[in-house]
């Protein structure tokens, strides 16, 4: 055997007895913790029958009466949410629990009726097997210590044994081997708890299916929230860095021709730089917040004309056109009016990243039709490497086409994007709340005239 196959002997041997130390003191505790309703059923049976109640200190048969009577109670207190919360927390800590962590005990009080009887059978288990422990942890060392100095002291032997230890002989030097007897028996007794009650650990103070369900929930919102932030950081800071990049691009292209376009540019910048600041402390205020304000950002009617005028400044020409049906563009609703502004948004930068220089057109139109009024957002621009195929939205290695998908599914709406002849296209259809479809609408109309 090498050298590193003993070390990690001594080592697996080192964490037994570590383990079975760490068990050991978690029984001691569930001991400790059955006393007070040990002494409440003491208490009751001297009420009952004094005589039984004095002989509690003495005999082993009202000690077994009084021991039975207090689990009973036990397992009414075990009922009480927060039992489960210290029960896993003590288990996690010093039962030793076999298997990976996703399987040890929940954390966290106990909510159902189902997971706080759990949690009683098991604050019962603990605290029956402890008591049990406990008891012998207190009568055996002092019990062995004793036979196994008996053969080496004779004043230890006049007393009356029942063992034929007192009589001189032979037999006197069986009392050492009893002694390391009943320590061994001891250690198995608490290796065999402490056992048990790691494997009924995970069993009993688990997650029950509720808890399951909702930490599932938890997971699924802190991650739509985490998607949503990662969206709404790709569309602002990457259209105002591809920006900059092109508005840089053509200042230096034309830095001793046009000197008055350069300062146009770097005004631009500026500008845009200034904008994707105030854009990325408010996704990060955002983060900060845990999420909660899902509008906070910039819509159609704050942030539009400021992103032409930015996307305009890279010497792009983009026509613009509001449909007059859809009133003022402050009054569309927030969260519309927020997403809306992030698409077209990433239409303006596919079309810097992917036709530079093609002439952009961007029409916001009101759309009604069977479902309701929606908003329309289409852009267009001429290009021929656009991404190819029509049909739903799609993406060259980015995500920020797929976000667009996201973004109007979250409305309950849609968006697509492909080529149309010469012309590559992006649509979006998102609903605006507040209006009853059509629909709906003329067969209330009819029914009134009717």
């Amino acid at each position: 055997m090498d050298a590193g196959a003993v070390r990690t002997e001594h080592r697996g041997d080192g964490s037994r007895l570590r383990t079975l130390g760490l068990r050991w003191v978690h029984l001691l505790q569930g001991g400790a913790q059955l006393m007070p309703f040990f002494l409440l059923a003491v208490v009751a049976i001297g009420v009952v029958r004094p005589d039984l109640g004095r002989a509690v200190v003495t005999r082993p048969l009202p000690q077994i009466l009084a021991y039975a009577l207090s689990l009973p109670p036990a397992a009414v207190f075990g009922l009480l949410p927060l039992v489960r919360s210290l029960e896993s927390a003590a288990a996690r800590t010093l039962c030793g629990l076999p298997g990976p962590r996703a399987h040890w005990p929940a954390v966290g009080p106990a909510r159902s009726w189902a997971a706080r009887r759990r949690s009683a059978a098991w604050f019962t288990l603990h605290v029956g097997l402890g008591a049990l422990v406990s008891g012998a942890s207190l009568a055996v060392p002092p019990m062995a210590v004793v036979l196994l100095v008996l053969p080496f002291a004779p004043a230890l032997r006049t007393g009356n044994w029942a063992w034929p230890w007192d009589h001189a002989g032979d037999a006197v030097w069986t009392a050492p081997v009893a002694g390391a007897a009943l320590l061994v028996l001891l250690a198995a007794a608490v290796h065999g708890a402490g056992t048990l009650l790691a494997r009924c650990a995970p069993l009993l103070l688990g997650p029950t299916p509720a808890d399951r369900l909702a930490a599932a929930e938890r997971r699924a919102a802190d991650l739509a929230n985490r998607n949503r932030l990662a969206r709404e950081l790709h569309d602002s800071v990457g259209h105002a860095l591809s920006a900059v990049a092109l508005q840089a691009g053509a200042a230096r292209r034309v830095l001793e021709s046009d000197p008055a376009f350069v300062r146009q540019a770097l005004a631009a910048i500026e500008e845009t730089g200034r904008g994707a600041v105030a854009e990325l402390d408010a996704v990060l205020g955002l983060l900060r917040s845990d999420g909660d304000d899902r509008h906070a950002g910039p819509t159609l009617a704050t942030g539009l004309e400021a992103l032409l005028a930015r996307t305009r400044a890279t010497g792009t020409e983009v026509v613009a056109r509001t449909d007059p049906a859809l009133g003022p563009l402050g009054a569309l609703d927030g969260r519309v009016s927020s997403e809306a502004f992030r698409i077209v948004q990433e239409g303006l930068h596919n079309a810097l990243r992917h036709a530079p220089g093609a002439t952009v057109r961007l029409d916001l139109a009101e759309e009604r039709g069977p479902e309701g009024r929606a908003l329309r957002v289409t852009v267009q621009n001429t290009v021929d490497n656009a991404v190819p195929g029509p049909g739903t939205v799609r993406d060259a290695g980015g995500r920020g086409l797929a976000g667009i998908t996201e973004r109007a599914a979250l409305l309950g709406g849609t968006a697509s994007a492909g080529r149309a002849g010469g012309l590559w296209r992006l649509s979006a259809r998102l609903p605006l709340p507040g209006a009853p479809p059509v629909r709906a609408k003329a067969r209330k109309t009819r029914g009134a005239t009717a």
